[in-house]
């Protein structure tokens, strides 16, 4: 199964357990271990979803979902990967509390199968995004900023070090764009790129034709 992380640890404190301290190694230990195997790209996570914090799972939801939309499933346990062509992995690392983890986590991405990262943090000092770029290049990483006040954060990497990001909260469309860099060499994925596109055209035709066709009154009146 995933190892546990900060995240678990925090809930163990705030249910009055007393955290675990070893957890914080094994969880590195096993990204090295899993670096060090030989496993088929079938078997291996495509995308990898971090976040700084659980509190960041429901602004960084949109990634899964929209992999998910797109046929994606999660992969929890390296030894028993879903019976799906492409799949992801959600862990939090915090690049302030637990900076061995990120560093862990980065260093061996492309070692266990991963082609892109999404990373999401929030807050002035939003560097997650950022520093798993550096560390993780030439692996691409996007970069979710979980607030507004964070942008300027993940956005501000110096000529030489590059990140792609997207809007504040924007983590449904960093699941597309991960979805896109995959797609460049899966023709299966380009299809359900091609077709999700497709069906949002055919929802705007849709309503465009109800409203002409029912008037404004009556389009609001069928719509509320």
């Amino acid at each position: 199964m995933s190892e546990p992380t900060d995240a678990t640890d925090a809930t163990d404190a705030a249910e009055g357990q007393r955290p675990d301290p070893c957890a914080l190694q094994r969880s590195i230990d096993a990204f090295e271990r899993e670096a060090e195997r030989e496993r088929a790209p079938e078997a291996t996570p495509d995308v990898g979803i971090i976040m700084g914090s659980d509190s960041d799972l429901d602004a960084m939801a949109g990634t899964s979902e929209a992999l998910t939309e797109l046929g994606f499933a999660e992969l929890t346990d390296y030894d028993d990967p879903p019976d799906a062509r492409f799949t992801f992995e959600s862990y939090v690392v915090s690049a302030h509390r637990t900076p061995r983890l990120m560093y862990a986590y980065a260093e061996t991405a492309r070692e266990r199968g991963l082609e892109v990262i999404v990373a999401g943090a929030g807050g002035k000092s939003a560097d997650l995004p950022n520093m798993t770029a550096s560390i993780a290049f030439p692996l691409p990483t996007i970069g979710v900023p979980v607030q507004e006040k964070s942008v300027d954060s993940v956005l501000g990497m110096p000529t030489g070090a590059p990140i792609v990001a997207v809007d504040a909260g924007k983590s449904f469309n960093a699941g597309l764009s991960a979805a896109q860099l995959l797609a460049r060499e899966h023709e299966a994925l380009k299809g359900r790129l091609v077709e999700y596109h497709e069906e949002l055209g055919a929802d705007v035709a849709r309503v465009s034709r109800e409203l002409h066709e029912r008037g404004t009154p009556g389009f609001r009146e069928h719509s509320g």
